[in-house]
């Protein structure tokens, strides 16, 4: 089975192929109907037979997928800072030279096809010698440019709203309102005014960027769909599956932990902090659609989304970076890695029920419970050894260690992070 990365990479590469290839199609299309089914071709042009049209149609699928290859893995990253005239401009220059290469091994080779005859036979370079000063060159140079104009579009948007979001949009999924059950996760940066308060609003910016980035890859791993960023707040989603996949979005969440970790020396030296966020989980049955008249976006509504916002902000007065609601708990059942701790049954702002949450850690981690003192942020962690008692408070950790999937309380961040 392919993992996530492969498939994204292919889903993101093969429209590259489709554009290409269905682009040279409507070109050829346009070409036999101006020349009269061919009729009044020029001598520069290459006659098309069944055999010809196969090796363009390959040959178009080839460069398509290379551009692609290109696209994605080098030119997105090297022009990721510069804005989109300007990584244009550098584009079409870096592509105008890959095409005259390409040109000058596809046009001999169809020439070759066409005369019957070997490619080194002097014909066939008499041919594309011709070929080059023509207006048939011009012509495959606009028709090359407006395929590549094309694919640069799409690579755009697709990197905009997002692949799938842009796949549902072309096949239409959601433009008749569906039910579906998901889990949704909320997570919020720790601090995130006081952090903007110190920065300033473009350095505060700048650090969005980069605590966001650190999420792409866990995310993608994880097959997370991201619905919406809101501030300092990305809002994620899993469509529900009914088996062993649906608890990724635990294993998602320790993986970005892992990766902003990873991290927190480049951060500190940066903007002088460390980011940390906290999460909160829920599941439950979401309307989906296309909604809006200026700006079409794919919405979900229901209380799910709601329930899962107010469960992620009993994380400070509960003490932890990740909570689940009951319903969450009971679909995915026990897990090898990690442990569910129940905390309590909350009562949810604009819920008539109370809601019971859990803390979700590795199993490595100790087990824990809350004991109000003078301050709500004093956690008391005791360890499955006869006495191992580590208390947190604003000062840091005064005895044993913490467990890595909770912080003190208050956002200050003490404690190590996973």
């Amino acid at each position: 089975m392919l993992s996530p990365h492969t498939r994204r990479r292919l889903y993101r590469l093969l429209p590259f192929a489709l554009i290409w290839v269905g682009s040279g199609w409507v070109f050829f299309i346009v070409e036999l109907a101006a020349t009269d089914n061919a009729r009044a071709l020029p001598d520069t042009a290459i006659r098309v037979d069944m055999q010809i049209f196969i090796f363009s149609t390959l040959a178009m699928t080839a460069v398509g997928l290379l551009i692609g290859l290109i696209e994605i893995h080098y030119l997105s990253r090297v022009f990721v800072k510069k804005r989109f005239a300007v990584r244009l401009a550098y584009k079409l220059f870096i592509y105008s030279l890959l095409f005259l290469l390409v040109v000058s091994i596809t046009y001999p080779v169809a020439a070759s096809l066409e005369l019957g005859t070997s490619i080194t036979d002097h014909r066939v370079w008499q041919k594309y010698l011709h070929y080059a000063g023509s207006i048939t060159h011009l012509s495959t140079g606009l028709q090359l440019a407006a395929s590549l104009l094309l694919a640069l579009f799409y690579t755009e948007i697709s990197e905009f709203i997002g692949h799938k979001v842009l796949l549902n949009f072309f096949t239409g999924k959601y433009h008749q309102p569906i039910e579906e059950e998901r889990i949704f996760m909320f997570v919020d940066m720790k601090a995130s005014t006081a952090t903007a308060e110190q920065l300033g609003h473009v350095a505060y910016f700048n650090l969005l960027r980069a605590y966001y980035h650190c999420f792409t890859q866990p995310i993608i791993a994880h097959e997370g769909e991201v619905y919406q960023y809101v501030g300092d707040e990305i809002v994620l989603s899993w469509k529900l599956r009914g088996n062993e996949l649906d608890k990724r979005c635990i294993s998602c969440f320790f993986s970005m932990q892992q990766s902003l970790q990873k991290r927190s020396q480049w951060f500190e030296q940066q903007f002088g902090i460390i980011p940390r966020f906290k999460a909160g989980l829920h599941k439950g049955k979401v309307t989906t659609g296309e909604i809006g008249d200026i700006r079409k976006e794919i919405l979900f509504s229901g209380d799910v989304l709601n329930v899962t916002a107010r469960i992620q902000g009993l994380c400070n007065n509960l003490g932890a970076d990740l909570l689940v609601s009951a319903d969450v708990r009971e679909h995915l059942g026990d897990m090898e890695e990690y442990k569910f701790q129940f905390l309590e049954t909350a009562e949810l702002r604009g819920k008539q029920t109370k809601t019971a949450v859990y803390a979700v850690y590795p199993r490595l981690c100790t087990e824990w419970k809350v004991q109000r003192k003078e301050s709500p942020s004093v956690l008391h962690h005791l360890k499955p050894m006869p006495v191992g008692v580590v208390v947190v408070n604003d000062e840091g950790v005064v005895a044993g260690d913490l467990c890595p999937a909770f912080h003190t309380g208050d956002d200050s961040g003490v404690g190590p992070q996973l």
